[in-house]
């Protein structure tokens, strides 16, 4: 398997585990700042401890280590805002909102990285914003917490883009081993949520029973350290936009988990939008090889069997 391949198929098993926090986070009773600050900190520190075991260090370039936690600080506030969204809209639908974040990372993309869009990956992305249009047109007319929750679900997305590009700059700036990376990322994270904590969950940061504190424990150990480690180890080995578009797996598999295990009800033209995204990272995935590297080739093979 290329290492492509590979990295596609770790970022599409990171972003279901990711997607199944959901439940997790709409089952524990604390705030959304709070859930953030608790996942991260939990997080850290089996971060921290596997550096250690493994002899992994912090990055020379200060540079490096200061992406790292600015990747964090994003991070913290996609998951706050995320956990958010989660109390208004439910599930499915505020991580469909967070998948948005492909406009962003296209974007960035685009602006900072000059990674130019083929004629197939802007149509993918358009179907894409079309089909999780349809998946969430229908909440406002049943949720007058709707507005809030698209809110929050939205900047939560570009919250997550950024988180995205400090990761990659880290890495562009010195490679940095996963342990250390994510042990960076955490920190950043815990630090930026310690203030809004307290003002926003003031009475509800603490869990309030060992069932609740076993289910944060999960919830930071398996999706922040399991998921969120195959998603950071995948994201320097693809470009953002296919990155972006892979991502929306954990909408999709969130929005069944919504509809399968919470009784959500999902009518047909969310369903017909769930297709829609599916077929736009389908055709995200088909990035066609330039030209220059094709023509490279070519003469490659052309000297290699030259008598």
């Amino acid at each position: 398997m290329s290492t492509t391949s590979s990295a596609s198929t770790g970022l599409i098993i990171g972003c279901i585990i990711f997607g199944l926090g959901s439940l997790i986070v709409a089952h524990v009773d604390i705030g959304g700042w709070a859930m953030s600050f608790w996942r991260l900190a939990i997080s850290g520190i089996i971060f921290t401890l596997l550096a250690k075991m493994t002899g992994q260090r912090l990055p020379r370039a200060r540079s490096a280590i200061v992406f790292g936690l600015l990747s964090g600080v994003f991070l913290g506030l996609d998951l706050a805002l995320w956990h958010e969204s989660i109390y208004a809209v439910g599930p499915g639908i505020s991580t469909l909102l967070n998948s948005l974040q492909i406009f962003f990372l296209a974007a960035i993309g685009f602006l900072y990285f000059s990674e130019r869009q083929t004629s197939l990956q802007l149509i993918s992305l358009f179907l894409a914003v079309l089909g999780v249009a349809m998946i969430g047109s229908p909440e406002f007319a049943n949720n007058t917490a709707a507005t809030w929750g698209f809110v929050t679900g939205i900047v939560s997305g570009a919250m997550l883009a950024a988180s995205m590009t400090f990761i990659r700059k880290t890495h562009d700036t010195e490679p940095t081993p996963i342990f250390v990376l994510m042990q960076l990322i955490s920190i950043g994270g815990v630090l930026a949520m310690i203030i809004p904590m307290l003002i926003f969950d003031a009475g509800h940061i603490m869990p309030n029973s060992w069932s609740d504190i076993g289910w944060i424990l999960v919830y930071g150990a398996v999706m922040q350290c399991l998921a969120w480690g195959l998603i950071a180890y995948s994201i320097p080995k693809l470009s953002l936009a296919v990155t972006g578009l892979l991502l929306l797996t954990e909408p999709i598999a969130a929005l069944i988990i919504d509809y399968s295990w919470l009784g959500k009800s999902i009518n047909t033209l969310q369903w017909s939008g769930a297709l829609l995204t599916m077929l736009a990272i389908y055709l995200g995935s088909l990035k066609p090889k330039p030209r220059a590297l094709r023509r490279y080739r070519f003469f490659a093979r052309f000297y290699k069997h030259k008598p």
